[in-house]
C-alpha cells in the first residue's frame, strides 16, 4: 500500500465522531512506532513519522490484555524485539505510488484511518512517555477549561456577587431597624383656657370636684314585695285606679259554664275567619320586646298582660276607649319568660323572670315575691300550676333542674329541687287531666316526668318524645285531654305527638316544616293550643305578608291571620282567649295586636 507524500498531508480538525471515539476508546498511554530503515537505504529523517494509537478490541472468547502489555506486544513485533515503551514509527519515503494504489486524499486506506484517529499535528516526533502523555481530546479539554476560566475571570462575577450580597445585607438591616423619629425642636404649644386648666383667673388652682355617680339606665328592682304603682304615673292616679278596679271587678265574676270544645272543624274555621284586626286594636303596651303574654278569662272585658325583656309588666284594657288604657309596672329586673292569670283566682297574675317568681295581687295592689333563685343567679325560666287551686307550681330552671314551689309556705325557697338531666329547661307544662305528669323541653330533649317520683337526683323520665335534633323552644299538652303535645324546634320543624298512652319512647304523629329562625332580635316562637279546640294550635310566622298561622294536629294549615294595612311585623308570642274568639299577638317593639270578632 502506497503512502502519500509528506506535502499532501495537511493537519485537519478532528470530526465530532472522531472526538467521541477518542473519548471512549483512547488509552491513557500511547505507543509510537520507532523509526526503521528501509531496504533502499533511506534514513529516519528522509520521511515523516506517523503516530499510531492502538486500541484494545473485544474478541469473543479471548480476554483483553492490559493496555501496557498490548502496547509492548505490538511494539516488540514492529521493532524486531525492541524494548517495551519505545516508539514504533513508520518511515514514509517519497517513492512513486504503486500501480493500483489510491491517490492521496481519497479518504480510504491509511488516509481515512489517519483522518479519523489523528488530530493532524506533528507532535509524534517528540519523544514522550506513554503513561504521562495526554491525548488530543484531553489537551483540548484542558485548553477549553483554561479559556473558560479566563473568560469568567474577565467578567468579574465573584466581585459582582459579593457586592450584591453586601447590598442585600444592608437592606435587611434597614428593614428590621426603624429609625426613631426626630423630635421637632419647635413644637407648637396648644393654647388651653384657664377653665380647661382648672385655674382661677387669679392663678390659684381650683379644687377637684367629686365624681358624680352616673344615673342607671335600667333601675334595679329590690327584693321583696313591691307596690303596684305604674312606672309612668305622674300626679293623678285615677286612670290607674280605674284599671285596677276593673281588674278586680271582672275577677269576681265567674265564667259561665260554656262548652269550650268545638268539635265541628267547619264551624271553627268560620269563627277564625270572623276575627279581624283594626287600628284601634293595636297598642304599644310595653317599652321593649314582648317575651310573654297572658289574657284574663273574663268574657265581658278584654284585659291583656304583657311582659318584656326589661322586667316590665304592661296591663291593657282593650275594651276601654281611653287613650291611656295601658299601664306599665316595674316588677322584675330581667326577661319575663312566662305569665299566667291564676285559674282559681284571676285577681292574681303570676310572672317569672330570670331571678324571681312574683304574684301580682290586685286586691292588695302589691307584687309579692314567691320564689327567688339562689344567690340571685339568672336561673328561672318558666312555671305552671300543679293543682286547680294554683297553690303549688312547678318551676323550670336554665341550668336544667326543676323546682316545686308552694305559695302557702313562708319564704322564697323551693320545696324541692330535682336534677332531671337536662342541660337547660326552657318550658314546663302540667298535664291538664293527670296533674302528676309534667312535660319539660330543653336542649333537644322533650320528656314527661312524674312529679311523685322526683328526687334530688331523679333522671329517669316516664316518656321520651324523640326526633328533635336541635334545641326546643316550647312543648305544651293539648288543653282538654292532654292527648297531644306540640313542640317548636330550631331545626325548622313543628312536631305533634300522641300522648294518649305515655310509652317509654313516643315518635312524632306529624311533622310540619316551619321556619323557626327568629335570630337574636326576636323572641323564639312558641306554639300554643287554642283552649276552644283540642286539635288546633297557633304559632307565629316569618312569612310575608306578616301573619299568624293556625295549624291542625295533622299538619294542615287551617287559617292565617293577616292584615296588610295594620300587621307589618312578626308576632312571636301569641295567646288565645279561653272562651271568646280573641287572638292577641305581641312583637319585638312591645306592640300588641288583637284579632277579634
Amino acid at each position: 500500500m502506497a503512502l502519500p507524500r509528506p506535502g499532501a498531508l495537511e493537519p485537519k480538525e478532528p470530526s465530532p465522531r472522531s472526538r467521541q471515539r477518542m473519548q471512549e476508546s483512547t488509552p491513557t498511554g500511547t505507543a509510537e512506532l520507532p523509526p526503521s530503515a528501509e531496504p533502499g537505504g533511506h534514513g529516519a529523517g528522509a520521511g515523516r513519522q506517523l503516530r499510531v494509537l492502538l486500541t484494545p478490541l473485544a474478541v469473543a472468547g479471548r480476554r483483553l490484555l492490559p493496555q501496557k502489555r498490548l502496547l509492548s506486544a505490538y511494539g516488540g513485533a514492529a521493532a524486531g524485539g525492541a524494548p517495551a515503551g519505545k516508539r514504533l514509527s513508520l518511515e514514509r519515503s517519497p517513492r512513486k505510488a504503486a500501480p493500483g494504489a489510491l491517490p492521496a486524499g481519497t479518504g480510504s486506506g491509511w488516509d481515512s484511518a489517519w483522518d479519523e484517529e489523528s488530530d493532524g499535528s506533528d507532535a509524534g516526533d517528540s519523544p514522550m512517555n506513554g503513561d504521562s502523555e495526554l491525548s488530543a481530546y484531553e489537551r483540548k479539554r484542558l485548553k477549553n477549561i483554561t479559556e473558560n476560566a479566563k473568560f469568567f475571570a474577565a467578567l468579574k462575577l465573584h466581585e459582582s456577587a459579593a457586592r450584591l450580597q453586601q447590598m442585600a445585607n444592608k437592606r435587611q438591616s434597614h428593614s428590621t431597624k426603624r429609625p426613631k423619629p426626630k423630635k421637632a425642636e419647635d413644637e407648637t404649644v396648644l393654647r388651653r383656657s384657664m377653665r380647661l386648666q382648672r385655674v382661677d383667673p387669679s392663678g390659684i388652682p381650683l379644687s377637684e370636684l367629686p365624681a358624680q355617680p352616673e344615673a342607671e339606665e335600667y333601675p334595679q328592682v329590690p327584693a321583696g314585695p313591691l307596690p303596684m304603682i305604674p312606672e309612668d304615673q305622674v300626679g293623678n292616679s285615677k286612670l290607674t285606679d280605674d284599671l285596677l278596679a276593673t281588674w278586680m271587678r271582672i275577677s269576681e265574676v265567674k265564667a259561665h259554664g260554656t262548652e269550650k270544645l268545638t268539635s265541628d272543624m267547619k264551624r271553627y274555621q268560620d269563627s277564625l275567619n270572623s276575627m279581624v284586626l283594626s287600628e284601634d286594636s293595636i297598642k304599644k303596651v310595653v317599652k321593649y320586646r314582648v317575651c310573654s303574654m297572658a289574657i284574663h278569662p273574663s268574657e265581658s272585658i278584654i284585659l291583656v298582660a304583657a311582659g318584656d325583656k326589661r322586667g316590665q309588666i304592661g296591663l291593657w284594657n282593650v275594651s276601654s276607649r281611653a287613650e291611656e288604657g295601658a299601664h306599665v309596672f316595674a316588677a322584675h329586673n330581667d326577661h319575663i319568660n312566662c305569665m299566667q292569670f291564676s285559674p282559681f283566682n284571676p285577681a292574681h297574675l303570676l310572672s317569672v323572670s330570670n331571678e324571681t317568681l312574683r304574684c301580682g295581687d290586685v286586691t292588695r295592689a302589691v307584687f309579692d315575691e314567691i320564689c327567688r333563685s339562689e344567690d340571685n343567679e339568672v336561673n328561672l325560666s318558666s312555671f305552671d300550676f300543679l293543682d286547680d287551686n294554683a297553690s303549688t307550681a312547678i318551676v323550670g330552671q336554665w341550668d336544667g333542674k326543676v323546682s316545686v314551689v308552694d305559695r302557702r309556705t313562708p319564704g322564697t325557697s323551693p320545696e324541692l329541687s330535682a336534677d332531671i338531666g337536662f342541660k337547660r329547661t326552657r318550658t314546663v307544662h302540667v298535664h291538664p287531666v293527670n296533674k302528676q305528669y309534667f312535660i319539660a323541653a330543653g336542649s333537644a330533649d322533650v320528656c314527661v316526668y312524674d312529679i311523685r317520683c322526683l328526687t334530688a337526683k331523679q333522671r329517669k323520665p316516664v316518656s321520651n318524645l324523640a326526633g328533635h335534633t336541635k334545641s326546643v323552644a316550647s312543648a305544651y299538652f293539648s288543653p282538654v285531654t292532654g292527648s297531644r303535645v306540640v313542640t317548636v324546634c330550631a331545626d325548622n320543624k313543628l312536631r305533634v305527638y300522641d300522648t294518649t298512652s305515655l310509652a317509654p319512647t313516643v315518635t312524632a304523629l306529624s311533622t310540619i316544616s316551619h321556619n323557626n329562625n327568629t335570630g337574636r332580635w326576636l323572641t323564639r316562637f312558641r306554639a300554643v293550643w287554642d283552649p276552644k279546640q283540642e286539635h288546633c294550635f297557633v304559632v307565629g310566622s316569618v312569612a310575608r305578608p306578616r301573619q299568624i298561622e293556625v295549624f291542625q294536629d295533622t299538619g294542615k294549615l287551617l287559617h292565617s291571620f293577616l292584615n296588610l294595612d295594620c300587621l307589618g311585623s312578626i308576632c312571636s308570642i301569641n295567646i288565645v282567649h279561653p272562651s271568646r274568639n280573641i287572638l292577641v299577638g305581641g312583637n319585638s317593639s312591645g306592640r300588641l295586636h288583637v284579632f277579634k270578632e
